[in-house]
């Protein structure tokens, strides 16, 4: 069939034969619902509504401003030294209970498996791993079999992981 409609338009091309004019379309209209009820259309975003007295709660007001004193004060250094780390080394899975009350207190807490039994260390990790996705935390490999929970609001730096391997937190069995 293809062949037959390109040599029809070959011929068509130099005048030897005349254009075919199908009389329907291969693709029909579908029949409108006459049940059909047209809806308005509404925006899946809510507007925030404004309530009376908007205006009133937020004028604007004369602003005061910070006037500077010249007196230099020290900030606390944000440092290592400030952060607290939990190590856990489980003997069973009952200690995944201490693990998790540590997290939950917002303590980075850190994970050794090694010397552990390969099906406790699989149950373990499942925990962790459910426990830092609940409470949007983060879970990092630091080392083979050694795992960091990081509490939502907890970052560790570079800097600070290197202390932690130098205090040989990573090397206990």
């Amino acid at each position: 069939m293809a062949f037959r409609d390109r040599a029809n338009q070959i011929m068509v091309y130099f005048g030897l034969a005349e254009e075919r004019v199908d009389r329907y379309d291969d693709y029909a209209e579908p029949a409108a619902d006459p049940y059909a009820v047209e809806r308005p259309r509404r925006s899946s975003v809510p507007r925030p509504r404004r309530e009376e007295g908007y205006d009133e709660i937020f004028a604007e007001e004369p602003v005061a401003v910070a006037r500077d004193t010249g007196v230099l004060r020290a900030m606390p250094d944000p440092g290592f030294g400030d952060v607290r780390v939990h190590l856990v080394l489980p003997k069973s899975f009952n200690d995944a209970q201490q693990m998790a009350d540590r997290y939950k207190d917002g303590v980075p807490v850190i994970l050794n498996l090694q010397g552990v039994e390969t099906d406790l260390s699989r149950r373990l990790i499942d925990f962790a791993s459910g426990l830092t996705y609940a409470m949007d935390g983060g879970m990092q490999r630091i080392a083979d079999k050694v795992f960091m929970l990081t509490p939502r609001n907890v970052e560790l730096s570079a800097e600070q992981r290197a202390q932690l391997l130098e205090k040989g937190f990573f090397n206990q069995s």
